[in-house]
Formats: structure tokens, C-alpha cells, sequence
């Protein structure tokens, strides 16, 4: 590995003040989301996911890639979550290998009552700490981060 750089003092401080400032923000978030909601961080983001569509339901493959989980992290949850009555899988009629999860009345209810305390940690913890010239600096850092990653072949 004759190629490898090391990060120099600068970048290092920005990534490893970035990987603790998401440790600590998901460990806040998941302990107020348990307490207040008894949904755990990971419910959450898959509640998230399903009402962000507007048939509040998304093929299982296509959520596995919109929260970047494995097909048996995925699977697990999405099934633990399905026994709690959060979600419920959907056969594809188009493709009898592939299926759907989809929002119940129970998990939209849930997430509805979850958001307002979220939002009101989240804007505790995070937004309310930045102007919004570093909101948007972070945005416009995280979402080319981001399209590169989905772009490349390395995931």
C-alpha cells in the first residue's frame, strides 16, 4: 500500500469529530425515541423511510439501499417490526421473489406520536447549535458525500 495517505492533522480532527458527533447524537436520539416512544433509533428510520413515500410503502431491496443495511439486518427487523404490527410485508405481483413493506395504521399512528419529541431533540442537540450557513455547508458536504457513494461500485 504505497498509496496510502494518512490523514493529516486537519482532516483527522474533521473525521473523527464527525464519526463521535454521530455516535452521540444516534445513542440521545435512540434513548429518547425509547423512552417517550418505546421505538427503538432503527424503527424509526424505517418509519421514516415509508412515510417519506407517498403509498407509505417501498420494496424491501429498495429500503435495504435507502437506510444502507444488509438484506438479513433488514430482513430481521423489518420482521420484528411486522410481529409488533409497525409494518407488514406485501407480496410483489410483478416479482414473485421480491416484496413489499408497508406502513400500517399502528405505524403511522406510532411515528406520529415519536416525531414531535425527535424534532424536538434533534433541534436541541444539533440545529439549534448552527447558523444556517453551517446547516448549509453540512448539507451540501453530507448530500455530495452521499450521491458519490451511491454512485461508485464500492459500497
Amino acid at each position: 500500500m504505497t498509496d496510502l495517505r494518512w490523514l493529516d492533522e486537519r482532516e483527522e480532527r474533521a473525521w473523527r469529530a464527525l464519526q463521535f458527533m454521530q455516535m452521540r447524537l444516534e445513542a440521545e436520539l435512540a434513548r429518547q425515541l425509547a423512552n417517550e416512544s418505546g421505538l427503538s433509533y432503527s424503527d424509526y428510520l424505517v418509519l421514516v423511510a415509508l412515510t417519506d413515500r407517498t403509498e407509505a410503502r417501498v420494496r424491501l431491496f429498495e429500503l435495504g439501499e435507502i437506510l444502507g443495511w444488509e438484506k438479513s439486518r433488514l430482513s430481521h427487523h423489518v420482521g420484528r417490526m411486522a410481529d409488533r404490527g409497525l409494518v407488514k410485508k406485501e407480496k410483489c405481483d410483478s416479482d414473485r421473489r421480491g416484496a413489499y413493506v408497508v406502513l400500517t395504521k399502528h405505524g403511522r399512528q406510532a411515528i406520529e406520536l415519536a416525531a414531535p419529541g425527535h424534532v424536538s431533540v434533534v433541534r436541541r442537540l444539533f440545529i439549534d447549535k448552527l447558523s444556517s450557513s453551517e446547516l448549509d455547508v453540512i448539507a451540501t458536504a453530507s448530500e455530495r458525500v452521499l450521491a458519490d457513494m451511491n454512485a461508485s461500485e464500492f459500497r
